[in-house]
């Protein structure tokens, strides 16, 4: 590469947090996630114009997992390119990209049998209706290890990092090290103050993989906390991005810890508002409302119980 490849972001407000899309203004243009369905037409298109671009002539649009706050934009964004855009996912989370559905069963299947919300199917249900802007098939599937060419000599690697999803990945924008990492980086979590992640030991190994990668740049989804409750910015310099993926690795420590103290025997029911994690809450110090969705208490601990439960299953020699 001759020269570095302009990144600017793309910020959309949403909820008690902003959402991170990202423009790489290469000869064929890609933008990083795409918000939820108002994203693409009330905050990249103007975006984009201030900056003497045009939405229309997007030519890539990399989703870096399946959560309706990173593809909720992704069919009016590439209705906006004139569906020329082609429209990057893995393999595990493209079944969101899919359905509409997929969003409201997922809620169901872990979330909910601790929420016990008897309007939550309708909630959710609802929700994906009014963020995602429409059900369709991704152009391109992945499964990390891909290079993508946006023209030119510019080149984006693809890296599986799962655990915040099980098709989470990040974009690398090869000879700049500009890593876009989307959800995979949570640190001390966003608006609930606490880390979420489907599958702890695929998020562990992939914050190892990070931050083997040396990021000059770190790209993250939202504005999320360091251990001082302050907010990171948009973009994280080298010094930056290794102080975030080492809090992030540390953090994760002190969770497994206390989860598998407390989780050994499996869960037990209580009254309190985090049960049946109660005592993993306490012994984190952990206060903020956990019912507050998406609930990443609830999600991270959910996939601890389940990662205790298959190690005391018996294995068979057959």
């Amino acid at each position: 590469m001759t020269s570095r490849v302009p990144v600017h972001p793309l910020v959309s407000p949403w909820g008690r947090f902003g959402l991170y899309s990202f423009f790489i203004d290469a000869p064929e243009p890609a933008i990083v996630d795409t918000g939820i369905a108002s994203s693409p037409a009330e905050g990249m298109a103007p975006a984009l114009e201030a900056l003497g671009r045009r939405i229309e002539d997007v030519r890539w649009i990399l989703l870096t997992h399946g959560h309706i706050d990173h593809l909720g934009g992704a069919h009016a964004l590439w209705e906006l390119t004139g569906r020329r855009a082609q429209v990057v996912i893995h393999q595990a989370d493209a079944p969101l990209l899919r359905s509409r559905r997929a969003h409201v069963q997922e809620y169901l299947d872990v979330r909910q049998q601790y929420l016990q919300d008897p309007d939550g199917e309708a909630k959710q249900t609802a929700a994906a209706a009014h963020v995602i802007a429409g059900e369709m098939e991704p152009t391109l599937l992945v499964r990390g290890g891909e290079t993508l060419s946006l023209g030119g000599d510019v080149t984006v690697s693809v890296h599986a990092v799962p655990g915040h999803t099980a098709g989470s990945v990040a974009y690398v924008i090869d000879g700049q090290d500009d890593v876009f990492v989307g959800d995979a980086v949570q640190i001390h979590g966003a608006a609930n103050g606490f880390p979420g992640y489907e599958d702890p030991a695929a998020y562990r190994a992939s914050l190892q993989h990070l931050r083997d990668l040396r990021p000059q740049h770190l790209y993250l989804g939202h504005p999320y906390r360091g251990a001082d409750g302050v907010p990171h910015g948009v973009e994280l310099d080298s010094a930056q991005a290794q102080q975030a993926l080492q809090e992030s690795l540390d953090l994760e420590a002190r969770v497994a810890d206390a989860a598998r103290r407390h989780l050994h025997g499996g869960v037990r029911e209580t009254d309190s508002v985090y049960s049946p994690f109660a005592g993993v809450a306490e012994d984190l110090g952990y206060q903020k409302d956990p019912t507050l969705e998406p609930s990443p208490f609830f999600t991270t601990l959910h996939g601890y119980a389940a990662q205790f439960d298959a190690e005391r299953e018996p294995r068979s020699d057959g």
